[in-house]
């Protein structure tokens, strides 16, 4: 059974029909939507600071998701995936979003809607990514805009293929 903490007097909250692996972590001042799923060895640690989870987010093995004490929250929207070992800090990320394997997202970074992060990308501190776009490198740049064949390809794809994963795991 996952590892769900009371930090300070505030529960994780999780939404219906979410997934939380054996070995997931939630800590704190953390709400999830519905049709989440928490995988394995991911941490979701709210305890410096509040984290909001829309709905159909898929939060793969080993990612972090932390904040910066009183200053950043995390605030991630709908139909997002962030994958493995990829570390979201203090920052926002709206809806249809991909956040690559190793990315990272540092304090009051906005990601903007139908965007995607590459694969060890490094999004810095105060950075703004458009909406529509994909960004990629250290420090991440621009690389290109979504295509629809991206839109639907990739991060719907994926973030729909996650439901249908964390269904094979629910008894």
């Amino acid at each position: 059974m996952a590892l769900i903490k009371t930090v300070n007097g505030m529960t994780p909250k999780i939404g219906k029909n979410s997934f939380l692996a054996d070995n997931a972590t939630l800590v704190g001042d953390v709400i999830m939507g519905d049709d989440c799923s928490v995988w394995f060895n991911a941490v979701v640690r709210g305890d410096v600071h509040y984290i909001r989870i829309g709905n159909q987010v898929n939060i793969q093995d080993g990612a972090i998701i932390h904040c910066t004490y009183k200053i950043a929250p995390v605030n991630i929207g709908n139909y997002v995936s962030i994958a493995h070992n990829a570390i979201v800090h203090g920052c926002t990320i709206h809806d249809n979003v991909l956040i690559g394997m190793g990315a990272i997202i540092m304090d009051h970074a906005v990601i903007e809607s139908n965007s995607i992060i590459a694969a060890g990308a490094l999004v810095a501190k105060n950075t703004v990514v458009p909406s529509g776009t994909v960004y990629a490198g250290v420090p991440a740049k621009k690389i290109k805009d979504i295509s629809k064949e991206l839109m639907e390809g990739e991060i719907q794809r994926i973030a729909e293929s996650y439901t249908m994963y964390a269904s094979w795991y629910q008894e």
